[in-house]
C-alpha cells in the first residue's frame, strides 16, 4: 500500500533542494547633495508602487544606519567581521 498523492508530493517537495530567492533588483540612492545613500529595491513592481516605496524611504532615510558612526552604542564587542581561514590553504589572489 503506497502513501496518498498529497503526501508524495509534500515529501518529493521537502527533497528538493532551496536556494536562496533571486530577484532583480535596482539601486535608489536616497541620498541629497553630494552625499550616496543607496538601497536596493526589487525591480519587478509596478511604477506606483516603486514611487511609493522610494517615497517611503526618502521620508524615513533618517532612521537608517548609513556608517558606523550612525550606531555609536553599538558595541565593537557585537559587532565583528572575520574570515575564518585554513592555515594550510593559502588565500587565492
Amino acid at each position: 500500500m503506497g502513501l496518498p498523492l498529497e503526501l508524495e508530493r509534500i515529501v518529493a517537495h521537502e527533497d528538493q533542494e532551496m536556494g536562496p530567492h533571486q530577484e532583480e533588483t535596482e539601486l535608489v540612492d536616497l541620498g541629497t547633495g553630494s552625499g550616496k545613500r543607496e538601497v536596493k529595491i526589487g525591480a519587478g513592481m509596478t511604477a506606483p508602487i516603486r514611487e511609493e516605496l522610494t517615497a517611503l524611504l526618502r521620508d524615513y532615510q533618517d532612521i537608517f544606519a548609513w556608517s558606523y558612526q550612525d550606531m555609536p552604542s553599538l558595541s565593537s564587542d557585537i559587532v565583528h567581521h572575520g574570515l575564518p581561514l585554513n592555515p594550510e590553504c593559502p588565500p587565492v589572489k
